[in-house]
């Protein structure tokens, strides 16, 4: 695997109004990089200047990931733990099914492709797989790989982002993303970065960010998107 140039895949999540300035300036900033970024969207967001700046994203060649349906409805099955913002981490199949076609339904009216799954927290119930192959969805990223949903095939690679450092300070979070960026890069395979627009508020953790996708491109790794990874492989 040493010898494999490997694919920098960069998602972004929880985008707001609010924060929809900051996402403009992550996407100018990776276009200067020749990286495309993969954009986690949830269906129930509306139409509005997040969906139509998604549109455009898309048209430009990034990749729409749908991001759960409602983040503020708490599923009936869930572990406490993890709370609404994990939406399909413990659904049965059956509950799974209803809210893929809630979200489906929203999506029509949007005129959005998306290129697969990426659950809230990374965190998909062997239900919601199960629902989301009966649906159509070719693809499923979780914490920890990346499913082809046709062939069943894997690809096992752990997202690195902020909050799983979040017991440390700002300083050595940073400085680990970046660390763990170059060492996924040097391994060939994926290197999957992860950030929530609210971080990005934050002068230190954009600059992080920005800092781990250079040190992966160093290390021979180029910018992908998730939608590719079916059409070309590993």
């Amino acid at each position: 695997m040493g010898s494999v140039d490997a694919r920098l895949l960069v998602s972004l999540s929880g985008i707001t109004p609010r924060t929809l300035h900051r996402c403009a300036d992550l996407a100018a900033e990776l276009e200067r990089r020749k990286v495309p970024l993969s954009v986690l969207y949830a269906a129930r967001t509306g139409d509005g200047p997040v969906t139509e700046w998604t549109r455009v994203r898309a048209k430009a060649g990034d990749s729409v990931l749908l991001h759960g349906y409602d983040h503020r409805v708490t599923p009936t099955h869930r572990t406490v733990q993890l709370g609404k913002k994990a939406e399909f981490a413990a659904l049965p199949a059956h509950e799974a099914r209803l809210r893929l076609i809630a979200a489906k339904a929203a999506l029509d009216g949007t005129g959005l492709a998306v290129d697969g799954f990426a659950p809230p927290r990374w965190i998909a119930s062997q239900g919601t797989l199960q629902a989301l192959a009966e649906h159509g969805f070719t693809l499923c990223a979780d914490l920890v790989s990346v499913r082809d949903l046709e062939s069943g095939e894997s690809w096992r690679s752990r997202v690195l982002e902020f909050s799983s450092q979040s017991q440390r300070t700002e300083t050595v979070r940073c400085f680990a993303l970046v660390l763990a960026s170059a060492r996924a890069a040097r391994k060939g395979g994926l290197v999957r970065l992860g950030v929530e627009a609210a971080d990005l508020a934050r002068p230190g953790l954009r600059q992080a960010l920005l800092d781990a996708v250079d040190v992966a491109l160093e290390n021979r790794a180029f910018g992908s998107t998730y939608g590719a990874l079916r059409r070309v492989g590993v």
